[in-house]
């Protein structure tokens, strides 16, 4: 098994279709079958049911499939940062963010690379504080943006300052104060938050996202008092909604640029780090 079967396999996996990922791949459709056969017999293993459509994973498949995006992904990370070994600001930055840190990075200050550094490139992915956590990990981000609470096992980390919760409120729903709102005031109306805030709260919310902005969204919607961190309001179109600081303080969280401990930092990252600071 070699890293070209696996981009094989892995385009004809989203594909779907043999003769699709052959297009996709610029070959011809015989050899990419060969391949397939080829890596098939070597696992010893199923990887897809052919049908008249195009093809389907096998759970085998599937397995492969994970796995062998996360060594193609790390495969091109590993090359990028020897290739980039003392040649300063060049190459390409890979920068995971959670989906609640949106607010907050990549930042205007990022841009101060493409001013002083034409040679550089930014590669930034998204996902959970989870999904951000694996992706330094595993040396496929060399810097990352999440949200407390996270295991700081193994990571060098920056905080930033507390930062409270906001209520997001269609006017149909508005409660508490001109400028703050508890929990207590919103226990008679449908609140929406991602899967981390609904953790911390007594109740289950009415809506419950995978990602702060569709939180927003639901709000905006009219759908129930959006729960987000208060600076997602830089990228989210709220409407008409009230917006008002939660007072319980044990809702704060911090968000914190990490690194791997173990792990020497390009120049590049060095200077994406010093340039993303506390994230304020």
């Amino acid at each position: 098994m070699n890293l070209k079967q696996l981009e094989y396999f892995v385009a004809i996996a989203e594909e779907g279709q043999i003769t699709a990922a052959a297009r996709r791949l610029h070959i011809s459709q015989p050899p990419l079958s060969y391949e397939l056969a080829q890596l098939e017999r070597e696992l010893d293993a199923q990887l897809v049911r052919r049908g008249p459509r195009g093809v389907t994973l096998t759970d085998a498949g599937r397995l492969l499939h994970e796995r062998a995006t996360r060594i193609l992904a790390m495969a091109t990370a590993t090359a990028r940062e020897v290739s980039s070994v003392g040649k300063g600001l060049t190459g390409t930055l890979c920068l995971a963010i959670c989906d609640s840190a949106a607010g907050l990075a990549p930042g205007p200050r990022l841009a101060e690379l493409a001013e002083r550094a034409p040679d550089v490139a930014l590669e930034v992915r998204g996902g959970s504080v989870p999904e951000v956590l694996e992706l330094v990990a595993g040396g496929i981000a060399e810097v990352g943006v999440v949200r407390t609470p996270f295991s700081s096992q193994g990571l060098r980390c920056r905080y930033a300052p507390a930062e409270p919760l906001v209520a997001v409120m269609p006017p149909a729903l508005e409660r508490g104060a001109e400028l703050e709102v508890s929990l207590s005031e919103l226990a008679d109306v449908p609140l929406a938050c991602d899967r981390r805030t609904a953790a911390l709260l007594a109740e289950p919310p009415f809506c419950l996202t995978d990602d702060s902005r569709a939180t927003c969204a639901c709000a905006a919607a009219g759908l129930g008092v959006g729960l987000v961190p208060r600076s997602l309001l830089a990228v989210c179109d709220t409407g008409d909604c009230y917006i008002k600081t939660v007072t319980e303080k044990d809702l704060e969280t911090r968000a914190a640029v990490i690194w791997k401990a173990d792990r020497a930092l390009s120049p590049l990252a060095e200077r994406a780090v010093a340039l993303l600071g506390e994230l304020t």
